[in-house]
């Protein structure tokens, strides 16, 4: 059966729990939601595993804080076996309009503090990646407050349509693969 590991990057913790950062965590929410599963604490994060069509899923949501996710990766690749052209991590992204989606095989940090840790423990910069857009909708000096800070109205009531496309996204990934699954979504 292959494995494949599915990442949310976010952070631990109530205080994060609705914050544009947290993305990732929310998007395996969702997705474990919909598949009636839940996440068990376990080292270094919390998993959740499902099967679909002959593969197996682990969801991770990492309780390293997003500077060391690339610990709880490395950690979860290596305990279950699985190569890195079979991970995806999810993860914000400043550069993308809100809700916008970008699937890639490989590419730099862009300054994310949770892709700069799974490049340097991983040492590599091609693992694929899906990339939720959450846009720069804030003033010069005030990024940090800008992730860190929670869904306006407008963007909860626009989010719920765009995790089910998440979620699609993740299944694709495990069925169609990387390759078709970038011309399916890429920009949706």
């Amino acid at each position: 059966m292959k494995k494949i590991l599915i990442v949310g990057l976010g952070n631990i913790g109530q205080e994060y729990e609705n914050t544009r950062h947290n993305i990732g965590f929310k998007v395996l929410d969702y997705l474990a939601k919909e598949e009636s599963i839940t996440f068990q604490t376990q080292k270094l994060g919390d998993v959740a595993e499902y099967n679909i069509k002959g593969r197996k899923l682990f969801l991770l949501k990492p309780s390293t804080y997003m500077n060391l996710s690339g610990k709880a990766i490395k950690y979860w690749m290596e305990k279950e076996n699985i190569e890195k052209e079979n991970i995806l991590v999810i993860t914000d992204d400043l550069n993308l309009s809100f809700g916008t989606i970008r699937i890639k095989a490989k590419g730099s940090d862009g300054g994310h503090n949770g892709l700069k840790s799974i490049q340097a423990v991983l040492n590599t910069v091609e693992y694929p990646r899906f990339r939720f857009g959450i846009s720069d909708q804030f003033k010069k000096g005030q990024q940090v407050d800008y992730v860190l800070g929670e869904w306006t109205s407008e963007e909860n009531s626009i989010l719920i349509e765009r995790l089910e496309v998440a979620a699609k996204v993740i299944r694709s990934f495990a069925l169609a693969g990387l390759s078709n699954t970038m011309n399916e979504y890429n920009g949706k």
